[in-house]
């Protein structure tokens, strides 16, 4: 009879993405071993792989979470605009610096199989982004439009390097003048 799945199996999972997320990002994904995820993790290797069959895997499910989250925080707020747009963003970037890091260090490094739907789930936030900024803007053109809406997306995925809890402005202080800064740089903009 085969072994059933245990109640913590969805809370397991997450705990071992999250510390092999800030294992990856720390050591760089190139150079992290399953063995060294799960030392970060607490847990034995035996374990590792019972969830994963290969760093390949974990990485996917790091980056599948990671991406379908915040797809779905950005997509809830579409409604809001651009500055709803913004602070969904930077929220779910929030507690996440270790799989954002991942998602623009490590993707490419996924064969084509696991890498076409992260891909998509990238194309999801582009096309949400740029939206609101076409609602904003229906006068761009679409060279204009996606120079703008990549460059919202420059402004915003960048914030792990720099951003520390605790000093200059907040996440939430960050999302204000980047939706300010933003919003007067379209307005600014000729047509």
């Amino acid at each position: 009879m085969p072994r059933g799945v245990a109640r913590d199996h969805d809370a397991k999972r997450a705990a071992l993405r999250k510390g092999a997320a800030a294992y990856f990002a720390r050591l760089g994904y190139d150079r992290a071993s399953m063995t060294g995820a799960a030392r970060e993790c607490g847990v034995s290797k035996a374990l590792i792989y019972h969830y994963y069959d290969s760093k390949e895997a974990l990485l996917f499910d790091i980056l599948d979470a990671h991406l379908s989250a915040l797809v779905e925080v950005v997509e809830d707020a579409g409604e809001d605009g651009i500055p709803g747009l913004i602070r969904a963003v930077l929220s779910a970037y929030e507690d996440a610096d270790a799989e954002h890091k991942l998602q623009i260090d490590a993707l490419e490094t996924l064969p084509a199989d696991l890498k076409e739907p992260l891909i998509a789930l990238q194309r999801r936030l582009v096309t949400a982004m740029s939206a609101a900024v076409r609602a904003r803007r229906p006068d761009l053109d679409a060279d204009r439009l996606r120079a703008v809406t990549m460059s919202v997306f420059g402004i915003l995925n960048w914030v792990y390097m720099w951003h520390r809890p605790g000093k200059g402005l907040s996440r939430t202080e960050f999302a204000e003048l980047s939706a300010e800064f933003v919003l007067g740089g379209l307005n600014g903009l000729s047509e």
